[in-house]
């Protein structure tokens, strides 16, 4: 009887020393391989289709995509869009939908407006009461929702047509209220000066860095499986990278006369965006409140069944939804520098959903990040903002856009199904 061999690497615990046998680097790119053959692809189909539009821009475009000016306006044109996504996400991993966050948003642009020039509050009142506005919006569509039962889709839906209403009577039919607000105008026309841009991404990337180098320090010790050291060096000096060429480029003089006016740092509304992106991503995968967010995603009978308070959670992830469209609304206001009937509508609320959804996140619920909406929302500007450098009209922008957005779902619908057969679903 021959004496079986016993495999001398394994990813499970040892019996005897209780640690894992941690991979190398070649060996954690095979497993992201055939994790990505497995159907879970996360937010790769984004950032490769990222890439190739904005190198197809560049090509076409070199005077004018990559300049320090367009990619500034990129930032700007996209900070409404991306908010909104960013708390669509939260809706989206529930499985269900909010198809009113759009003209939410323009409810709380007009209630900042309004008690910016009517009322004449200071700026930061004015900004907690929309903000405020957008928390009470999100708890009577949670309600409606969680506790009696109404299908969000329909919900959100006359939610939309009441928020019509609501802003025509706030604003008046063919009305306009423009802002003065030197704070609130700022947000979106004014940038940080460049060496506190540099102070500010040299911290963002020293914080990347000491949070995922001491989290996979945790890991090792723990004897938890965790990435090879040169796979987590790699990634901080890619996240270095990203950001402190963003600041590079930002930095740069963009004026068309900057004898006259000088037209350089990072725009404010990009570490606003930042600090809100980096708060709502540690609540989902820093917290208990997270898990059970996703847990409510995948199955929630099986959450309720383990005393999880699902009616709770879906109420809040509904507040977190149009609390971010309220930032959306004060973002769009002070980029327009007024508020008018069409406030949070056209086509604000179908990019939005489009950001999170081509970024990544499921619209089956249970699977999407944060980073989906910041990818997604990048992909949106980019076809939006190239296409026009290169002079197509606004029905072939929603044509591409549309079928954009179909690929990502039809992404999302394979992975799933591919995830089911690998065992991985």
């Amino acid at each position: 009887m021959s004496t079986p061999t016993v495999s001398t690497r394994s990813d499970a615990p040892s019996l005897l020393s209780g640690e894992v046998e941690q991979p190398t680097f070649t060996e954690a790119l095979q497993n992201y391989v055939r994790k990505v053959r497995g159907g879970d692809m996360g937010s790769l189909p984004a950032i490769l289709a990222l890439t190739v539009l904005a190198g197809v821009f560049v090509v076409l475009k070199p005077e004018t995509f990559p300049s320090a000016l367009n990619i500034a306006n990129l930032f700007q044109q996209g900070a409404v869009v991306v908010t909104i996504a960013m708390g669509l996400v939260f809706v989206l991993l529930i499985g269900e939908i909010d198809l009113s966050a759009g003209f939410a948003s323009g409810v709380c642009g007009a209630i900042l407006a309004v008690t910016l020039t009517s009322i004449g509050w200071p700026w930061y009142v004015a900004v907690l009461a929309a903000v405020l506005t957008g928390v009470v919006i999100g708890l009577v569509i949670g309600l409606l929702v969680a506790k009696i039962g109404i299908p969000s889709f329909v919900t959100t839906l006359g939610a939309f047509l009441a928020f019509q209403g609501v802003v025509l009577l706030i604003i008046g039919t063919g009305g306009n209220i423009s802002l003065t607000n030197p704070v609130i105008l700022a947000i979106q026309n004014k940038n940080i000066p460049p060496a506190i841009g540099w102070a500010l991404g040299g911290l963002a990337v020293a914080a990347y860095g000491f949070a995922t180098i001491r989290t996979w320090s945790s890991r090792r010790r723990q004897g938890l499986l965790s990435a090879p050291r040169a796979m987590v060096i790699t990634k901080v000096v890619a996240m270095a990278l990203v950001v402190l060429g963003g600041v590079l480029v930002l930095n740069q003089e963009r004026s068309v006369n900057p004898a006259i006016t000088s037209l350089r740092g990072v725009p404010i509304v990009v570490p606003i965006i930042v600090v809100l992106a980096l708060g709502l991503g540690f609540l989902l995968t820093r917290t208990a409140f997270g898990r059970h967010i996703y847990a409510v995603g995948g199955n929630a009978e099986a959450t309720r069944r383990a005393g999880i308070p699902v009616a709770r959670i879906r109420v809040t992830c509904f507040i977190i939804c149009s609390s971010m469209a309220a930032f959306a609304g004060i973002f769009a206001a002070s980029r327009a520098t007024s508020v008018d009937p069409n406030a949070g509508g056209s086509n604000v609320l179908l990019y939005a959903v489009g950001a999170a959804v081509i970024g990544g996140t499921s619209l089956f619920g249970g699977k999407g990040r944060i980073t989906d909406a910041l990818i997604g929302g990048a992909v949106i500007a980019v076809i939006d903002n190239g296409m026009g450098l290169l002079g197509y009209s606004a029905g072939i922008k929603f044509v591409v856009t549309g079928l954009v957005l179909i690929a990502a779902a039809a992404v999302d619908a394979l992975s799933r199904r591919r995830a089911r057969t690998t065992g991985r679903g």
